[in-house]
């Protein structure tokens, strides 16, 4: 079973990070290159997206998926007891594939459900419990099954770890004054 959560964790990972990438991103650019990822559309007379959801953004998590993505395989060719622990043949994975299905997947997911909150009038940075802490999970898992194939103990235990450390990372964020609010 520890290997399991080993596992479920490290994979994870490109699919967390991606997840975060937006709001590192945000600090160091500010307001530059934040053209609006809905190219300012609007659905049922309502924006499409949140007012965060940017093309940086997107840029930002997919270039986080596929450097997390490289050190993975960094790691894993340079450190052999990894071999037995990982049920990827990382030597076989494409850091460019699986890290933008990472990115793009987290990021997508959480689009999706930005588009959701707004079509019910649910307004940017608030919550939305539990969609608020599955929608990357979702669309990270989602697309890297393109990719990647894992047993469904992995998905589920990856999509379960991913909805329980949301909050940690939200609390993180907040205290690392990366998010203003909590939750």
């Amino acid at each position: 079973m520890i290997r399991e959560i080993f596992f479920s964790l490290w994979f994870l990972l490109p699919i967390g990070i991606a997840n975060i990438a937006p709001i590192i991103a945000t600090k160091i650019f500010g307001k530059k290159f934040s053209f609006p990822l809905d190219f300012n559309l609007k659905v049922n007379n309502k924006k499409m997206l949140g007012e965060n959801k940017t093309i940086r953004g997107l840029f930002a998590g997919i270039i986080a998926g596929i450097v997390t993505v490289f050190l993975q395989k960094y790691l894993f060719l340079n450190f052999p007891d990894l071999h037995n622990i990982l049920k990827v043949n990382y030597s076989e994975i494409n850091p460019f594939i699986l890290g933008s299905l990472c990115g793009l997947g987290a990021l997508g997911g959480d689009a999706f459900e930005s588009f959701l909150k707004r079509q019910a009038n649910i307004k940017p940075g608030k919550s939305w419990f539990p969609f608020d802490q599955s929608d990357y999970a979702a669309g990270g898992i989602l697309l890297t099954f393109l990719y990647v194939r894992l047993d469904f103990i992995s998905y589920f235990l990856i999509f379960i770890f991913l909805f329980l450390l949301h909050p940690l990372f939200n609390i993180i964020g907040f205290l690392l004054r990366l998010k203003r609010t909590v939750f």
